[in-house]
Formats: structure tokens, C-alpha cells, sequence
């Protein structure tokens, strides 16, 4: 179970998002980030990419954020299947989410031992965008009982989604592993 020192808890995830449930399989999110361009003679070089790995309660910021992540189960079978959630329960802002929570991103049939491209994506990634005060991101990992072979009956907005009634529906119990980031809005200095 989670203690009171867990991120997880203390970041408000268990309780306003799932129950309470034991971590029993590894996941690890990395987005690609670019580098800094290099600049030669007015002519672009090269980009590289650099690796930023989720972790709970770090702060990443939107500019980093604009492709996929990639998300990898780490200690599975691979004949166990994951279904992978990403959600904002911060919608439009943490002080009157009123729209919790928003739907991100929905990955089915994730085989154990690999990552979030060998799986179905059922709703496509949608970068985070948060408008006003800092937003948690949580990607959330649910075993699945079998093959989701049956078509999904998607939300028809993305907004208003709850992780817990979709895991209900779909009969996956509890995650098996979360991991969150908190995000804000970069804003601009101002000229004077």
C-alpha cells in the first residue's frame, strides 16, 4: 500500500484520480527533447536529441513535450497485455478543475517487456497545453485480463473523462504502476 510519503499521495494523484494500489510492474516514461540548435555561418547544423525521463512530481516544461513519449513496461511477461492512460485531472486549472478530468492519450493491448508502439493506440496522444497554473500529467498503467479485442466506445470529448469509471467498464482493477510530471504555461517576460 502507499504511505503518506509517496508522491503519489502526496501529489493527490491516489485519491482524486485512482484508489489506492500497490506498484507491482516497472514503467519508465522518456520524451525526446531537442538540444540546443548549433549555429554556424547563419546555417543550422545539427539537433540533438536528449533524453527527460518522467518522474514523479518533477517539473517538465511544454516546449519539451511535443512528440509522443515513449513509454516502456519493464518487468512483464510478454504474453500479459497493459493498457496505458494519460490524463490531466487539473482541467482548465488546479484551483476549479471543473472539466476533470482530460483525456490525453489511451493505449490498449500493450505487450509485457516492450513499449507503448507495439500496443493500439484507441485515442491519440494530445500534447500537454496547460493555460493556467501548474497541471499534473499522469500516465497510468493498468494489466489487462486479456486481449481488449472488442472496439472501445470512446468518449466524445475529452474532457469530462474518469479513469476510474473507464477502468470499471473495461474491467481492469487497479493500475499497476503511475508515474506524474507537473506542467505550466511558459510565460513570456514583459517589455516595458
Amino acid at each position: 500500500m502507499s504511505s503518506s510519503s509517496d508522491p503519489l499521495v502526496s501529489g493527490r494523484v491516489i485519491g482524486e484520480v485512482v484508489d489506492n494500489f500497490n506498484t507491482t510492474v516497472n514503467m519508465e516514461v522518456v520524451y525526446k527533447s531537442k538540444s540546443k540548435k548549433q549555429w554556424y555561418n547563419s546555417k543550422q547544423q545539427c539537433v540533438s536529441y536528449v533524453p527527460v525521463v518522467v518522474r514523479n512530481d518533477h517539473e517538465i516544461f511544454p516546449f519539451t513535450l511535443t512528440s509522443k513519449p515513449r513509454v516502456q513496461v519493464l518487468a512483464a511477461h510478454f504474453t500479459t497485455f497493459f493498457t496505458l492512460i494519460m490524463t490531466d485531472p487539473d482541467v482548465p486549472g488546479p484551483s476549479d478543475p471543473y472539466l476533470r478530468e482530460h483525456l490525453h492519450w489511451v493505449i490498449t493491448d500493450i505487450p509485457g517487456t516492450t513499449d507503448s508502439s507495439f500496443g493500439r493506440e484507441v485515442v491519440s496522444y494530445e500534447m500537454p497545453r496547460p493555460k493556467i497554473g501548474i497541471h499534473r500529467y499522469i500516465f497510468l498503467l493498468y494489466k489487462q485480463k486479456n486481449r481488449l479485442q472488442v472496439s472501445l466506445s470512446l468518449p466524445i470529448s475529452r474532457d469530462g473523462f474518469c479513469t476510474r469509471k473507464f477502468a470499471e467498464d473495461y474491467e481492469l482493477g487497479l493500475p499497476v504502476a503511475a508515474v506524474f510530471f507537473n506542467c505550466q504555461r511558459k510565460i513570456a517576460p514583459r517589455r516595458r
